[in-house]
């Protein structure tokens, strides 16, 4: 039988949905919903990237926005940020944030919080203006599609601009394709970093090379070498993603495909999925168990017979090793991020990216920013996977003026390495399925860890992802040092607590962290970590990252160094939710969080 999501999408989703949206906001917003319809309707909506915030906050919506790759062209954060000023306050400000902010996301891409209904035409006529979307932002479909962030400002292997270009235009609005079994995220990554992180996604493209015939036909059942010309392209990987304490790392297909033949490939693999992925199950439905259920023999072959009108080529060479985006080496090995100061490909202009530590930034910080890449670059912006933006084509000449920019003291391109390495999900702020608040909690804990602990000098970045729940939108699961909420009892109360883990990171092996410490009370995580920290500032072998510390040390030792501790760390929001500044009401997921008991994926 198929889960009752798949009956609330039936006879309507997709681009309709707008429709129906309209008429809502036309005729009273919210309360034009009939009660009990609210369920179906909201299911809808999240196609057009408009999610009901938690129970508590009725009539207040989030809104995704999606930007194939992470590229915001001149004028389109200004307008976005305009749309966080005049429409995203809500009814008490975050301590820690203000009122009216948006939130950069860990796909390249920003949301909205306190919308009403009433105010979205308003919000899409500002912004569709500018080539701003809402469109295929949430629910199940094809989300944001990530990518290289700096395509076409750095030297890449193979140019990944085009096809992300083709898989927006053509595969992501195809609205035949609108209702997935789950949500689909799509990867591809034309650099040698591996910064679209391309192990975490449903489908992943990275960037391999291959010698085949110059007519382009494979050589053969076993597509061994004919001695023809390398050719670049890219090597297929899908079934990755994170969640419900079930990760998978995106297992390799077989398949090279050229820059031409990867489109087909793409769209044949979301057409699979899309005609043979079960709706039943919705925390087993995902692309990874799919892939997984199947295995890649059937699913290659399947795509050969059914879905690709060409000969596969079986995989390429890849670059793997050379991969160095949050893969856990040592500085002087590339790039692991975007913050900082770089040369583009064109001669003498630069990026600068700027650090942002928990993805958030108020509407006025933000249209000043868009106001400064107007001034020294050419406007245009690029977001990155670690919730940070980047300002591009910058001339070398302008680059002092720029980063004397007030702005640039408060989101430093050079920035302390807990600040450097901190992404946090949206936590019980907005989100029903979160156990505890992230965000104004992590920025708290940022400033204290700056404060009490010393890192060696050689060490630029922590990796600390903090996510609310087991769903892991905050990526836990690929930090050094990784943060789910839980809750615990201390002192005969229920308060909020994280499980510890360590050593995670992508790269050419992607690995997933270890737990070594679960329900820790908030207030006693901070010193767990710096005692954590302390133990690898004392006993790592020079030059060794965090990382490649936790992988030379014992499981056994982790934990003792990990010890919960109460400190002089302000630990505000940690009973239970009750002392937030939030509207909150109390749910079901929020006791379930006591059990052994992972929460869904996000929807």
């Amino acid at each position: 039988m198929a889960h009752k999501k798949e009956a609330l999408k039936e006879g309507c989703y997709g681009d309709e949905v707008r429709d129906h949206i309209l008429e809502f906001a036309e005729n009273g917003g919210y309360e034009a919903i009939p009660e009990d319809e609210r369920d179906k309707w909201f299911t809808r909506f999240k196609f057009w990237g408009l999610f009901h915030q938690r129970d508590g906050q009725e009539s207040y919506f989030m809104m995704r926005l999606t930007n194939s790759s992470g590229i915001l062209e001149p004028n389109q954060l200004r307008a976005i940020a305009e749309v966080a000023r005049d429409y995203a306050t809500g009814p008490v400000e975050n301590p820690e944030f203000g009122n009216g902010w948006v939130d950069y996301t860990t796909r390249q891409s920003i949301q909205l919080h306190w919308l009403t209904l009433e105010d979205v035409p308003e919000i899409w006529e500002t912004l569709e203006a500018v080539g701003v979307s809402s469109r295929s932002a949430g629910g199940d479909t094809m989300r944001n599609i990530s990518g290289t962030a700096l395509h076409g400002k750095v030297e890449e292997y193979v140019e990944s601009g085009p096809l992300l270009e083709k898989f927006q235009n053509e595969l992501r609005d195809d609205d035949a394709l609108a209702n997935m079994p789950r949500k689909f995220n799509i990867s591809v990554t034309g650099s040698k970093s591996g910064c679209a992180q391309d192990s975490i996604n449903d489908i992943g493209f990275e960037p391999a090379r291959k010698e085949i015939d110059v007519s382009g036909e494979a050589g053969g059942s076993s597509d061994e070498s004919d001695g023809g010309e390398a050719v670049r392209g890219f090597n297929v990987r899908i079934g990755g993603g994170l969640g419900g304490r079930q990760p998978r790392a995106a297992t390799p297909l077989d398949v090279f495909v050229t820059p031409e033949q990867a489109y087909e490939v793409g769209r044949g693999f979301v057409e699979l999925y899309h005609d043979h992925g079960g709706r039943t199950n919705r925390s087993k439905n995902r692309a990874r168990f799919f892939a997984e259920e199947w295995g890649m023999e059937k699913i290659r072959e399947t795509l050969q017979e059914e879905y690709v009108d060409f000969e596969l080529h079986r995989a390429g060479e890849d670059f793997r090793e050379e991969y160095t985006y949050n893969a856990g080496k040592p500085t002087d090995a590339g790039k692991h991020d975007h913050v900082g100061v770089y040369d583009q490909k064109q001669e003498g202009f630069k990026y600068v990216g700027l650090n942002v530590p928990v993805g958030r930034m108020p509407a006025e910080d933000a249209i000043e920013l868009a106001d400064l890449a107007d001034e020294y670059g050419s406007g245009e912006l690029r977001l990155t996977r670690r919730q940070n933006p980047v300002v591009v084509d910058v001339h070398e000449d302008d680059l002092e003026d720029l980063l004397a920019e007030p702005l640039l003291s408060e989101y430093q391109p050079e920035p302390s390495p807990f600040e450097r390495g901190a992404m946090a999900c949206t936590g019980t702020e907005f989100c029903s399925i979160a156990l505890t608040e992230t965000k104004a909690r992590m920025a708290r804990m940022l400033r204290w860890l700056n404060e009490n602990v010393d890192l060696p000098d050689d060490v630029e970045k922590i990796k600390m992802h903090y996510s609310g729940c087991t769903a892991d939108c905050g990526q836990a699961m690929t930090a050094d040092i990784g943060l789910q909420g839980m809750r615990a009892r201390k002192n005969g109360e229920m308060v909020e607590a994280f499980d510890i883990g360590v050593g995670g990171g992508i790269g050419e092996e992607p690995s997933f962290v270890e737990w070594v410490q679960q329900r820790v009370p908030a207030d006693e995580a901070p010193g767990a970590i710096r005692n954590l920290l302390e133990a690898f500032a004392a006993h790592r072998k020079a030059g060794q990252t965090f990382r490649q510390w936790v992988e030379a040390t014992a499981t056994e030792q982790l934990i003792e160094f990990c010890e919960p501790e109460e400190t002089d760390f302000e630990a505000p929001y940690m009973d239970d939710a009750k002392q937030s500044w939030y509207p909150f009401a109390e749910t079901e997921s929020a006791a379930a969080a006591t059990e052994e008991t992972a929460a869904p994926s996000d929807d």
